[in-house]
């Protein structure tokens, strides 16, 4: 198990890594910067780079993780590339229903590929299911979403990249952030400021993850600096199922 630093989990489970870019929000890839840096050394996980690998030694981790977590499925990956085989993601789904203790958000930008194998995939009641939409373009994300029967479905808006008009009929949680690290694009304090409203409208917690590299006025100030307030509030709010049946 990895415990985690991101804010909305506690820990991160990759029976998969690697990935390839798909869409605005993956420019900037943290785990593609991470991965990278170790290629080519003998021996490391990450000797192979980003490239997508397999990695069923890490299968049955979470059965063995006595205490209850939530746990981040695929913080360097995606459960659903296209590369990941049907039977794999199957393994996984069935290794989440048997560790009925902890509580897994999978998070995926492959959505038309959740709601092709969602029919045939058990969705037990501590399984959370979410799409990223950075931008407007891939708001028909969520719409592939609506199709996972999950107890709780979810959307991260990060990193946040335009204004959002959402659909949030059926969806149970919102994340919003913006982009940190080299190269990282700033957030306009509008945009979050819109989904956070149409969250409260809507009655769907809505989870602010940070400002990013960037402050409210634009500067570049860093992670830490800039912090995860908005308009003076901490906004940390979890779907009400949060309790794992």
């Amino acid at each position: 198990m990895q415990r985690s630093s991101i804010e909305w989990t506690e820990a991160t489970w990759n029976p998969i890594t690697g990935c390839t870019q798909i869409s605005p929000g993956c420019a900037h890839c943290y785990a593609l910067t991470f991965a990278e840096r170790f290629r080519g050394v003998p021996g490391h996980p990450y000797e192979n780079g980003f490239d997508l690998q397999l990695r069923p030694d890490r299968m049955e981790q979470p059965l063995r993780w006595k205490k209850p977590r939530t746990i981040f499925v695929n913080s360097m990956s995606d459960l659903f590339h296209e590369e990941v085989p049907e039977d794999y993601i199957q393994q996984v789904f069935a290794v989440m229903e048997s560790a009925s203790h902890h509580r897994f958000q999978v998070l995926t930008k492959r959505s038309e590929r959740l709601a092709q194998l969602a029919p045939s995939l058990p969705w037990p009641s501590n399984v959370w299911m979410g799409v990223s939409v950075e931008n407007q373009r891939f708001a028909r994300r969520i719409d592939d979403l609506r199709v996972a029967p999950a107890t709780v479905r979810f959307l991260s808006c990060e990193p946040l990249l335009g204004e959002l008009d959402l659909d949030l009929a059926e969806i149970h949680w919102v994340i919003a952030g913006g982009e940190s690290g080299p190269g990282a694009r700033p957030m306009d304090p509008e945009w979050v400021r819109a989904v956070r409203d149409q969250c409260v409208n809507a009655e769907v917690p809505f989870f602010f993850k940070q400002w990013g590299a960037h402050d409210e006025m634009g500067g570049r100030v860093g992670k830490k600096r800039a912090g995860r307030t908005l308009d003076g509030e901490t906004w940390s709010h979890m779907p009400e199922a949060s309790n794992v049946a």
